[in-house]
């Protein structure tokens, strides 16, 4: 049995010595953040009579805590977010089909796992693509990947690369993220292979268990004429629904709610003219026809009797 190799006791009060220069050493390790903050630990660790247990444990949770923020900020870029938001920053007051509640199998490690998917279906700026997103940003959180794409850049590139003849290598791109968004199915016009991209997508998926979210604003059953196929969109939707389920979104959009355009407890406009600082008439009302030809005799008898010869 080898022995175990004896410990190496460092010369007196070294922790303390603020000649000693760990960076070489921290670098080597590959300790980026604990580079850059081990002194200013330092110096509060002897104001504050810290033990030797408790500054190697500041240090390490220290560098934990940059590497986790890194891998978020890494990952949230490749996704290919638009924005970034979360579930807490969603306002689900105006939302009367939708609670967290549902959400909270969205937003577990099992979703993933488990390779479930979600449709969120609304009129637009109801906060679909903000669900999708935050829920793929949680699943992000749990250490897994993500990839947003609009239904319509998924069909144009996969279309591209079938036409180049390199289909199977593009459809990695899509099919290999533990959670896929695609975004605004139904928007845009789509070609007429739009339906048999989009299979390739959902069934690759739907095989290996791996999570799907979509939003769309247009019922299920259209996106059959949306994607120029019946029976492939039936197939598509079949495998998304067969692990996943429908949520609904309703209320005013977010980006008009302030107007009242969606509020039918809103009023309805006053059929009265708008009139400003109280003045019931305008002081130079718009001509009409008529008035503008009376205003136009008017002035030439003007000009006219002051012998002014018209221009």
């Amino acid at each position: 049995m080898t022995p175990a190799r004896p410990v190496p006791t460092p010369p007196p009060d070294l922790a303390m010595d603020r000649a000693v220069d760990l960076d070489p050493l921290l670098k080597r390790l590959h300790l980026a953040n604990t580079r850059r903050v081990w002194r200013d630990v330092l110096a509060r660790a002897e104001q504050e009579e810290w033990s030797y247990a408790s500054l190697l444990t500041t240090l390490v949770a220290e560098e934990i805590a940059q590497r986790q923020q890194t891998r978020l900020a890494r990952l949230s870029r490749r996704a290919g977010f638009p924005f970034l938001k979360t579930i807490d920053d969603f306002d689900f007051t105006y939302q009367s089909t939708v609670r967290l509640a549902l959400l909270g199998s969205a937003l577990s490690p099992d979703f993933v796992t488990d390779g479930r998917a979600l449709v969120l279906v609304g009129k637009p700026g109801r906060g679909k693509t903000h669900l999708a997103i935050a829920i793929a940003y949680r699943a992000i959180q749990h250490g897994f990947t993500a990839r947003f794409v609009t239904a319509a850049e998924l069909i144009d590139d996969l279309s591209a690369a079938f036409r180049a003849g390199r289909l199977a290598e593009t459809l990695t791109v899509y099919t290999h993220p533990d959670v896929l968004i695609v975004d605004e199915v139904g928007y845009l016009t789509y070609g007429t292979d739009a339906a048999n991209m989009l299979f390739h997508v959902v069934n690759d998926r739907h095989r290996h268990r791996r999570a799907m979210l979509f939003t769309t604003n247009k019922p299920l059953a259209q996106w059959g004429r949306v994607l120029h196929d019946e029976d492939l969109a039936q197939a598509i939707v079949d495998r998304i629904l067969e692990r996943g389920r429908l949520l609904t979104l309703d209320g005013p959009s977010h980006r008009t709610k302030h107007l009242g355009l969606d509020d039918p407890t809103a009023p309805l406009p006053s059929p009265q003219v708008a009139k400003l600082s109280g003045i019931h008439t305008p002081d130079f009302p718009e001509p009409t026809p008529a008035s503008a030809a009376r205003i136009g005799f008017v002035w030439s008898r003007l000009v006219l009797g002051a012998g002014i010869s018209p221009a």
